[in-house]
């Protein structure tokens, strides 16, 4: 890849172990993926932070970074494998948790605020329409890139990390005009309301893209959508289908700058939503525990679900 005279120092070394380690990092994916040169990110959210996942090895490598990284961009962190306050309460082993503060202190000491929220728009990291992002997370990257309209691409822990301390993303993949073109038109002809509609209506279509290989719908016949509901449907397609980035006419910023696709299209009916509702949800079993927040609840989702859980045990 190209690089600036300050990519070049940082990977020379000149800004540090943990910028010359980001850099070495950003640049061997900017040559996997045939990037031409870098670009400023504005922004990071950084996933992989379950002690669970990143193991003894994870841990030695973020301590070696925070000796001496300091993020150079607004980065926050995706959550942790336990509850920060409550670990006890909730039987969390003591050595993971002890394992588990250290990742989360690695961390702060790079100046990373550690929200350990997966919704990082709903807290303050809001990215610009068309600024250049390093996003980790798999429903927050489907937002950003769909309902903002900025650009990322699902980066991965180590990566989104390198972009932090440096400031710095290769420029390929869903930075380019070029690959922000929708694939596949979706005609939604079905009535489509509320959280759980919406995420059923993920489900729908992202099992649809799946079979034909297809990631980027251009969907049609959406009305309107609160934030919330786009919150929901872009957990359900990231996990179905997969999608990084949709648009969605009338709806999402970037419907107007890509035409329609003329080839691949499908329809999603009633039928289809309630086909794929009942894959989702098995109606036989006694519910014993329910668990609300993935992705993290808005405020609004909050103060309703305490609104109707009032005077109730």
């Amino acid at each position: 890849m190209k690089l600036t005279p300050e990519e070049q120092d940082m990977q020379d070394g000149k800004h540090g172990k943990a910028v010359r380690k980001s850099m070495e990092i950003l640049n061997t994916l900017g040559e996997i993926f045939e990037a031409e040169c870098m670009v400023d990110a504005c922004s990071v959210q950084i996933a992989g932070v379950s002690y669970a996942n990143l193991g003894e090895a994870g841990l030695e490598f973020l301590s070696e970074m925070a000796e001496d990284g300091k993020v150079k961009v607004l980065t926050t962190l995706n959550p942790a494998g336990m509850d920060r306050e409550n670990w006890r309460a909730l039987g969390i082993d003591e050595e993971f948790a002890r394992n588990q503060i250290r990742v989360i202190d690695a961390f702060a000491k790079m100046g990373i605020i550690t929200t350990c929220s997966c919704t990082p728009y709903l807290i303050g990291n809001i990215p610009h329409f068309g600024q250049h992002i390093a996003w980790a997370e798999s429903s927050a990257v489907c937002y950003a890139n769909s309902v903002i309209g900025a650009r990322t691409n699902r980066e991965g822990g180590p990566s989104a990390l390198a972009s932090a301390l440096t400031g710095k993303t290769p420029k390929y993949g869903y930075h380019l005009d070029e690959n922000r073109h929708g694939q596949v038109l979706v005609k939604v002809n079905a009535q489509v309301k509320g959280t759980d509609g919406f995420g059923v209506l993920g489900k729908a279509i992202g099992d649809r893209l799946i079979k034909l290989g297809k990631n980027i719908p251009f969907i049609a016949g959406i009305p309107s959508a609160t934030v919330e509901e786009l919150k929901s449907f872009c957990a359900s397609i990231a996990t179905y289908g997969g999608t990084a980035l949709f648009h969605m006419e009338g709806i999402t910023p970037e419907f107007v700058r890509y035409p329609k696709p003329n080839g691949d299209v499908f329809e999603i009916s009633q039928e289809d939503l309630e086909k794929a509702r009942s894959e989702l949800v098995d109606v036989d079993l006694e519910v014993d525990f329910v668990s609300i927040g993935c992705p993290q609840a808005s405020i609004y989702e909050i103060e309703k679900i305490a609104s109707l859980l009032k005077g109730k045990k």
